[in-house]
């Protein structure tokens, strides 16, 4: 540690202050956090997986320290979108001994500048800017600061009044989760409001959040990494991305399905597999896809989308949430004859019509902070509190097969 001049302590980051991340890459800034590994993101070099990847959904710092201030540098990049409001700059949430404490914002950095009627992004360059914490209690705690979930975020450097402590083991069982732009967070407003997160903190497990938006698309290298990934708990919430892409017809989704569950299996003999069907849709529930962006929404400044499948398309094979509902179903108990330790949870227990009737999608894809947070306590209720991981959060398990 070194003392700097203003008598602050700077410590070196490393990758052990970091949790929920599958690598860390070294850049010309600092550390960037990725939720995918770099072989993985050499197969599956999609301009909309690697920016959703490289956003630290679920991603946090941890350490302890009786530190009252706290300054995280960071370089942000920003998403603009043309022809629409500036987006609000990522929030950094300070959690202390599991409470949420205060939160911050790092102004500046790069921008990706995205043209969806065109379909073109380009990035411009920027600079780094500080999250600062001050005020707070001057006791030994374990501190936790969770990333932007929507923002690419390269950590720069940690100030703090006090010395920190890394490596904290707090022997939680590890719940490894995978889902769409719902599970990254997309229309919630905090990193610890997004739905995994608030169900993580409140059945006290550690997260590591594979939800990328658009890109849960059964894709084998995501099954390899989690089958990889050292979990006591594993989710997967398919279906939503398969129908926007219009990616597969309904010959494909089963055996697709089969094989990634199958390479999670060979990672994961017995660990609790949660297998989790879309939400509540409108657009999609009977429509099939693709899905796209209501342009005549995006004349007016806002975000919505739009089916553009039609429903005697279904005779053809293809895909609606209602369909892939009944399908996954199926697929788990055909292979719970086999593996009693594999679940099925239906998206309409945690937001179904009901819901939409009354805390309607507000884009009609995406929920809102609310929801995210009343799906994540349903979640807990279902999921953690009684039957599929029962007591999970009271234990530590055994991490893979």
């Amino acid at each position: 540690m070194i003392m700097t001049k203003d008598t602050s302590i700077a410590t070196p980051l490393s990758e052990a202050f970091i949790k929920g991340a599958v690598e860390i890459e070294s850049t010309p800034a600092g550390l960037l956090p990725h939720r995918l590994p770099q072989w993985a993101r050499a197969q599956g070099a999609d301009g909309q997986l690697l920016m959703a990847e490289s956003q630290p959904s679920g991603v946090r710092l941890v350490f302890r320290t009786a530190a009252t201030i706290i300054e995280l540098d960071t370089l942000p990049t920003k998403r603009a979108y043309v022809g629409l409001p500036p987006r609000p700059d990522g929030v950094y949430d300070l959690v202390i001994d599991g409470k949420l404490e205060r939160q911050a914002s790092v102004s500046g950095g790069k921008v990706l500048r995205i043209d969806p009627a065109r379909g073109s992004a380009n990035l411009e360059p920027g600079e780094p800017g500080t999250a600062r914490f001050a005020g707070l209690p001057a006791r030994d705690k374990i501190v936790e600061i969770w990333l932007p979930h929507d923002e690419t975020t390269e950590l720069v450097g940690l100030r703090t009044d006090a010395p920190v402590e890394v490596g904290i083991d707090r022997s939680r069982p590890v719940w490894l989760h995978h889902g769409s732009s719902i599970s990254q967070g997309s229309n919630a407003a905090t990193p610890t409001g997004i739905w995994p997160v608030v169900a993580a903190l409140k059945a006290n497990v550690d997260l590591v959040n594979l939800g990328f938006g658009g890109s849960a698309l059964l894709d084998p290298f995501t099954a390899r990494t989690m089958a990889d990934t050292p979990a006591d708990l594993i989710s997967v919430k398919l279906g939503i991305n398969i129908v926007n892409a219009d990616l597969m017809r309904l010959r494909a989704f089963g055996p697709a399905v089969h094989g990634f569950l199958d390479t999670i299996r060979e990672g994961h003999k017995q660990t609790p597999l949660v297998v989790i069907s879309p939400i509540f849709g409108p657009i999609h529930e009977t429509v099939p896809g693709p899905c796209a962006f209501d342009m005549a929404a995006l004349g007016e400044g806002r975000v919505a989308f739009v089916a553009q499948g039609r429903p005697e398309e279904v005779a053809q094979g293809k895909l609606t949430l209602s369909i892939i509902r009944e399908q996954l179903k199926a697929i788990v108990a055909q292979r719970a004859a086999t593996d009693p330790n594999i679940h099925y949870v239906d998206g309409l227990a945690l937001y179904g019509a009901a819901d939409n009737a009354t805390m309607p999608l507000p884009d009609a894809l995406h929920p809102d902070g609310q929801t995210h947070r009343m799906m994540g306590e349903r979640f807990v209720d279902l999921v953690f509190s009684q039957g599929v991981f029962g007591a999970a959060g009271g234990q530590t398990g055994s991490s893979g097969g």
